[in-house]
């Protein structure tokens, strides 16, 4: 900002100053001794360490209280990260920021932020919450090319750079940087110098087995820890005369953690490492600094502790100030370094018409399709920044490994070139969870499902998603989605849908009475439209044949029924995670009426459902708000509550009436956090519950609510949210519970 008001003053007076004419103007206005106090040249060397390399952004923020100016930044791996937006001009309240705000589980787990998603994607998880995921083809099934692989990765990079630094040369950043690699084929030591910026923190971050290998200048490179954890050396040789250099690098691990062959590959790995950072330790000299923060528990992966990690690295260079000091500036010549670090020249963004629009063929993926989704239109005025975030976007779709955009200004106008990469593993994808639910009596169910995902099947896009599910419920149903155009938002799905199960039926008073086993196959026909990325309306007529007996008591009289159903159904889905949201919605509305009328007497059997959670998060402190009310006429079903955090305590689905209403708010506090590659926060919560059944002859009023509440522990596994918990309800029973999966 202080930039452009000094290019403002300038161009109002007439005249134009260079950008150094400019820096050197306010600098000499500032602090006039700034150019007469001579100081050594200063390089900040930042080591890798995984999630523990967010000390450097504490490290960063310690010696700008201290006025300690940098000259020179080299970096490795996450220190690469650090170090190169901060030499782009990133200010340290924006690092910390983007470490708060960035789904460090989503970007280990290589997907984007799920508000990012397309609907589709989005549904997946409602369907199935487990992220563990494989390529399956008929040659048999495969693993995504790394733990991680690109997109989520590259978008969060590409946040905690200033605008119009992503592609600038690393050498002509405000403050010279080196990032540095390593050559995958050749073992050798690689400096990023000329390399874009963006493409230079990438490579240098390329952890084998975490995040996938990337080309540069027809060399693979992956992490330059394997051979320079701490590149003092390259800093020397750029011309430093005081090295302050920053080691975050693992521990090796102890004995008794070496307990499969994962940990002793990983020690391997950690030997190389631990063995050249000894060796730059060597190099340095007496007036170097050497800062070690003391990041004990912390982990390659635990991303979640980012808070602690960069209040350590505050405290070791707090540890280190008698001896920094003798670096500091006073405070007016700190002022001027300051403002020249941080006022990169931008050029300014204008909107330009969209003259070109061009999506590179890239296999399966009809590039019209992908010209669609971007949402750019010819002849719109688009700036570089909404050309590019309209190629990232493209991501939300789950199958792209990589989107570059290339953004070209002639006399006719602006061009766009978008070039996607697929993900080869993802055009037929195979998700696979476990559900358990348990109250630690007769009420337990369990479910392992399957879902595969054959996508790209036409130039216009269509799906073909299966569902699989054995255990207390078995499913098999298959939808094949087809858009009514390249692009379309509209569609139709075919489907068909196989179950069979058991229900228990309760009466009024909640007391189990029977329990009736029940089968049924559906085909059914959908027509809906997509709302963007948030949303869906579709109206669907189905078919089903069923057929039930009663069990307990067993009696094997079977009874069939023919049914066909139209429905309509609203569904709004923003939430940023299913295991514990912290922002978002969802929200959905039902709508279900029998084409036949019942034997009996009366209206068409009609069912009307609601459901609606807003998310809300303060501090670490996360929670939702919910309601639900449903109704059933006419002989349909009878609608349930009763369960963990359907009134908790009370026996599951025993609160039976032709309505239902159910409200509840939940909050939880972040108490840790399970590595990255495991899952994600752990939380300590509560839930406060009020809801009741009732009926025309039996009306709602306050003293029939039944309230409840629970007390929970939470855990974000890969599989999906797992719940400890005990309720209970007011005047009624207490449980406790256990719950692995969606249980809203």
């Amino acid at each position: 900002m202080a930039y452009i008001r000094l290019l403002a003053a300038a161009l109002c007076c007439g005249f134009f100053l260079s950008t150094a004419q400019a820096q050197q103007a306010n600098a000499t206005s500032i602090a006039p001794d700034a150019a007469i106090k001579p100081r050594p040249k200063i390089a900040l060397v930042l080591s890798g360490g995984g999630a523990r390399g967010f000390a450097h952004i504490g490290v960063l923020r310690a010696l700008q209280e201290l006025r300690i100016p940098v000259d020179i930044v080299v970096g490795t791996s996450m220190g690469s990260v650090v170090g190169g937006a901060y030499a782009a001009g990133s200010s340290v309240d924006q690092l910390e920021q983007l470490v708060r705000r960035t789904d460090w589980n989503a970007v280990v787990a290589d997907r984007p932020p799920r508000d990012e998603l397309f609907y589709r994607r989005r549904e997946e998880d409602l369907l199935l919450p487990s992220r563990i995921e494989f390529g399956a083809h008929l040659d048999g099934v495969s693993l995504p090319p790394a733990a991680a692989g690109n997109e989520a990765l590259e978008l969060a990079l590409t946040r905690v750079l200033p605008p119009g630094a992503r592609d600038k040369p690393s050498n002509l950043l405000q403050l010279p940087f080196r990032s540095v690699a390593s050559d995958l084929v050749t073992g050798e030591l690689v400096e990023l110098t000329d390399t874009p910026l963006f493409l230079a923190m990438r490579a240098s971050l390329a952890v084998p087995g975490v995040f996938a290998p990337v080309r540069v200048n027809q060399r693979l490179l992956v992490d330059g820890g394997l051979v320079r954890n701490l590149p003092v050396d390259v800093a020397r040789e750029m011309g430093a005369d005081v090295i302050i250099a920053v080691n975050v690098g693992t521990p090796l691990a102890q004995e008794k953690e070496l307990v499969s062959a994962v940990s002793v590959a990983q020690q391997m790995l950690q030997i190389l490492t631990e063995q050249n950072v000894q060796r730059s330790l060597k190099e340095l000299r007496p007036k170097d600094v050497l800062l070690q923060p003391d990041l004990g528990g912390i982990g390659f992966l635990d991303f979640g502790r980012h808070d602690r990690a960069m209040k350590e690295g505050e405290a070791a260079v707090r540890a280190m100030s008698a001896k920094l000091v003798a670096l500091a500036l006073p405070e007016a010549q700190y002022a001027s370094y300051e403002l020249n670090r941080s006022s990169a020249p931008v050029a300014i963004d204008q909107p330009v018409k969209l003259a070109k629009l061009e999506v590179a063929a890239s296999g399966r993926v009809n590039p019209k399709e992908l010209e669609a989704q971007t949402g750019l239109k010819l002849g719109q005025e688009v700036t570089s920044e909404q050309a590019t975030q309209a190629g990232n976007q493209l991501f939300g779709r789950g199958d792209l490994a990589r989107v570059e955009t290339e953004v070209r200004d002639d006399e006719s106008g602006r061009s766009v070139l978008i070039k996607p990469t697929e993900a080869d593993w993802a055009h037929s994808r195979l998700r696979v969870g476990l559900e358990l639910n348990s109250d630690f009596s007769e009420n337990s169910a369990f479910q392992f499902k399957a879902m595969h995902v054959l996508s790209s099947l036409n130039d216009w896009g269509a799906e073909l998603r299966t569902i699989a599910s054995v255990g207390t419920e078995r499913v098999l149903g298959t939808q094949f989605w087809q858009p009514l155009g390249v692009g379309s938002q509209w569609y139709v799905a075919p489907a068909l849908q196989y179950g069979s199960g058991a229900a228990d039926v309760f009466n009024s008073s909640g007391f189990r009475q029977a329990r009736y086993a029940y089968d049924f196959s559906a085909v059914a026909m959908s027509l809906g439209r997509q709302m963007g990325r948030w949303g869906d309306l579709r109206y669907t007529v189905a078919r089903q044949v069923g057929n039930v007996h009663l069990s307990i008591p067993e009696d094997l009289t079977n009874q069939r029924t023919f049914q066909t159903v139209q429905a309509l159904s609203f569904n709004v889905d923003t939430l940023d995670t299913i295991a514990f949201p912290t922002r978002g919605t969802l929200f959905s509305l039902d709508w279900q009426r029998a084409v036949e009328k019942s034997k009996t007497a009366g209206p068409v059997p009609t069912q009307q459902k609601l459901q609606g959670m807003e998310a809300f998060h303060t501090g670490r402190w996360a929670g939702h708000v919910y309601a639900e009310w449903a109704r059933s006429q006419g002989g349909a079903t009878d609608n349930n509550l009763g369960g963990f955090l359907r009134l908790s305590g009370t026996t599951p689905e025993s609160v039976v009436g032709s309505r239902t209403v159910l409200g509840r708010v939940v909050m939880a506090r972040s108490i840790g956090a399970m590595p990255a590659a495991l899952g994600g926060d752990v939380r300590l919560g509560f839930s406060l519950e009020a809801g009741a059944a009732y009926s025309p002859g039996d009306p709602l009023h306050w003293g029939k609510l039944k309230q409840a509440a629970s007390g929970f522990i939470a855990v974000d596994t890969r599989f999906g949210p797992l719940y400890f918990g005990a309720g209970t309800t007011k005047g009624g029973n207490s449980s406790a519970y256990l719950f692995l999966g969606p249980i809203w």
